[in-house]
């Protein structure tokens, strides 16, 4: 008996805490969402509302029709894709080459990768900026991809190279006895089972790219080449805020990090329990 009220009191508690939890990390999400179908009257109101009293669609109709929401769509699709594939198959490859080729120095280059993370990406603005105007980089998506990259790479090779640890080296053994070269290996073998892995990567890889702000607005002039965090940043004047815009807008950019969790989220998932233990 004492032992089923004890059960009743931990499962109490850990309801309540998964209750704060979605309030404290969800509860934003959901107000920047019914937010977005309020009037500009009611956004600006000072007697705060969650459900709006007011249901519109005037501000999608104005991000959507009246503005370069699309060409920033666009600009911010072909540099996260883009950064992200770069990613994967570079951290796959120098993963897989960490944890297998023994050599002078692998720990220290592998503990030299996370080095990166360990100065704020403010401090490396002012090299790369003159760096990419010596080479005529600035205002490209070149630019913004080589940024993406540089810190997105160190972390994925890091989580990769614990997956590849939890595959047996005995299927390698067996592939490499009967005949297959080393990029069979790499590409029928430890590649579709480092799968769950190589998608946590993939995800984070493209958050990375798609929320950066930083170097975006300063690397990019052109009103044609501008991502959706600054190109939706613009809209912030010095006296005046379109609210409404600016939350369909931030309703909008999320869309395409959902639709990639609803693809791949419980590769994501495995990925990162199983990527955890060794």
């Amino acid at each position: 008996m004492k032992m089923i009220k004890e059960n009743n009191i931990k499962l109490i508690f850990l309801s309540l805490s998964l209750l704060l939890i979605i309030l404290i990390f969800f509860f934003p999400f959901f107000w920047i969402i019914t937010s977005s179908f309020k009037s500009p009257e009611e956004i600006i109101a000072t007697s705060t509302t969650i459900i709006p009293r007011s249901f519109t669609l005037e501000h999608y109709n104005k991000i959507l029709f009246n503005s370069d929401f699309f060409i920033y769509l666009k600009n911010s699709l072909i540099v996260s894709f883009s950064s992200m594939i770069t990613s994967i198959i570079l951290s796959v490859s120098a993963a897989y080459g960490l944890h297998k080729l023994k050599f002078y120095g692998n720990k220290f280059v592998e503990y030299s990768l996370l080095v990166t993370y360990a100065f704020p990406g403010v401090i490396l603005l002012v090299p790369i900026y003159l760096l990419f105007a010596k080479v005529n980089l600035l205002n490209s998506y070149f630019a913004l991809i080589i940024v993406n990259v540089l810190f997105a790479t160190p972390f994925a090779v890091w989580m990769l190279k614990a997956f590849f640890k939890l595959i047996p080296n005995e299927i390698e053994e067996a592939a490499y006895i009967d005949g297959a070269s080393r990029y069979i290996v790499i590409s029928r073998i430890i590649v579709p089972l480092a799968a769950p892995g190589i998608a946590s990567v993939s995800i984070f890889c493209f958050i990375i790219s798609w929320t950066e702000y930083l170097f975006a607005s300063i690397l990019i002039s052109g009103d044609n080449l501008k991502t959706l965090p600054v190109g939706l940043a613009g809209i912030v004047g010095q006296y005046q805020i379109d609210w409404g815009f600016l939350l369909s807008g931030a309703v909008l950019a999320s869309l395409p990090v959902i639709l990639l969790f609803v693809f791949i989220g419980k590769y994501f998932v495995s990925g990162l329990t199983e990527g955890a233990v060794k």
